[in-house]
């Protein structure tokens, strides 16, 4: 049942992707004037932060779990 409701998800996402064929005004705006690039830009820094605060978390977490596991 899991699976068919994820597959129907999912057929829905596209058809709206479909439906998507005007041009985005704000976009060809940000496009033709270079600023999109500072956009895509700050997108991927904040993208790398949190991954960074993942894997940050992630080594954490596994020097508690060592830690309560040599206790036991």
């Amino acid at each position: 049942m899991r699976k068919i409701i994820f597959a129907l998800a999912l057929l829905l996402n596209s058809v709206q992707l479909f439906a998507q064929t005007d041009s985005v005004e704000m976009a060809d705006t940000l496009r033709s004037n270079g600023k999109i690039y500072v956009v895509v830009v700050c997108i991927v820094i904040i993208l790398l932060g949190l991954l960074a605060y993942l894997f940050s978390l992630d080594s954490r977490l596994k020097k508690i779990e060592k830690k309560s596991s040599s206790k036991n």
